[in-house]
């Protein structure tokens, strides 16, 4: 079976959600013995090798522009794996699933997963959130399975759109090693910073976080591990914000260096207004530190009670349950000691990939019987005697 992988970035996964999502999954099926192929743009990873740990890896151009980048970049990738005889053309996202409609004039099963309501991010205008919310719509009736990563948000499509949804979730990956001279880079102490680790986008809510601090006056860093995403604008103005508040911009971090801020910040703050299913919220968990998110379904849906939470887009709640948390840390950490095996054993790459594999077959099946049910008479085999 071949599988191509269209709507991230790229590969190997730098930042993202999404390009972490595609690379555990497309490394698994690789190692299950199918045909994977991911679509790399230039703009992400312009050296991207031709092969990654069994997956095939495809550079193809796209316009890089906030606006364009995306819908250029999968309406070449989807041209291409029709050409090069995919059996699945699998698209992330909802704006790549707009053309998830294309693979079916080809007779090509498709497939797309809902990563969030991307149509909600405020960072896109009306235009643009009118064809994410239309890619939203494409996404639930084009493709022959629509998978959602969060079961909250899976309930909310299939409700909306009368038709049902896939929950697969994301799946949790952490560095075995620390490489505590991040740590000495940027003059931090153990124990002695709050994390905050993401794209910096405003749906991301960095400028909560950053407004609340100043409040609060605490004699911490706040650390702010993440970078631009076609958001240079808000970054600036973000940084302006933070000069005289102990604030760290670290960029983005990878690996073994971002393993290290996680388990050695004594808290870790996603106060983020839209999210599908947090990978950061998962591994912040998987590495036992506290946490405070905001109380979106999709946070609430991984933390339960294993976390706090404040009110979604409310600074002065933010602050006021920040300082509750760094008050409580040591029943914090406790808290977080238990969630840490509970979130590895639930959140499993290798699970997420035998249920992507098993509606792979099903949808590949479907189609087949379709196909013979609409062959002219005629046309099928007689059988035997």
């Amino acid at each position: 079976m071949k599988v191509a992988f269209i709507g991230q970035k790229g590969l190997p996964a730098t930042y993202g959600g999404v390009e972490r999502h595609v690379e555990e999954l497309a490394v698994r099926l690789a190692a299950h013995g199918y045909q994977a192929c991911v679509y790399n743009r230039p703009s992400y990873n312009p050296s991207a090798p031709s092969e990654y740990c069994g997956v095939k890896v495809v550079t193809l151009p796209s316009v890089a522009t906030k606006h364009l980048d995306a819908i250029t970049h999968v309406a070449v990738c989807t041209a291409h794996a029709l050409r090069h005889d995919a059996d699945i053309v699998h698209y992330h996202a909802v704006g790549p699933a707009l053309l998830s409609w294309a693979p079916n004039l080809r007779g090509v099963c498709a497939l797309a997963t809902v990563h969030g309501r991307d149509w909600q991010r405020p960072k896109w205008g009306s235009l643009a959130s009118l064809a994410l919310h239309a890619g939203e719509w494409m996404a639930m009736h084009a493709p022959d399975e629509t998978v959602v990563v969060s079961r909250s948000l899976a309930d909310e499509l299939s409700s909306r759109y009368g038709r049902p949804a896939h929950f697969i979730p994301n799946g949790i990956t952490l560095a075995d090693g620390d490489d505590l001279s991040i740590l000495g880079d940027f003059g931090l102490e153990p124990g002695r910073y709050v994390l905050f680790a993401s794209r910096l986008v405003p749906e991301k809510g960095a400028h909560y976080l950053a407004e609340a601090w100043r409040r609060l006056g605490r004699d911490m860093t706040l650390v702010m591990a993440g970078d631009s995403s076609f958001s240079a604008d808000y970054v600036q103005s973000l940084r302006a914000s933070c000069e005289q508040d102990g604030v760290v911009f670290t960029g983005y971090v990878f690996g073994p260096r971002l393993a290290t801020l996680f388990r050695q910040a004594a808290l870790f703050v996603l106060p983020s207004d839209v999210e599908g299913l947090p990978l950061v919220l998962l591994e912040a968990l998987g590495y036992g530190t506290p946490v405070l998110a905001s109380d979106i379904p999709p946070n609430r849906e991984v933390l339960g009670d294993l976390g706090r939470t404040f009110a979604a887009g409310s600074v002065d709640d933010l602050q006021r349950q920040l300082g509750a948390a760094l008050d409580e840390l040591p029943a914090l950490r406790e808290q977080a000691s238990q969630a840490a095996s509970w979130i590895a054993g639930v959140y499993d790459w290798d699970l997420v990939a035998d249920q992507t594999i098993a509606l792979y077959e099903a949808a590949l099946e479907a189609r087949r019987a379709r196909r013979r049910r609409e062959r002219p008479a005629g046309e099928r085999r007689a059988c035997p005697g």
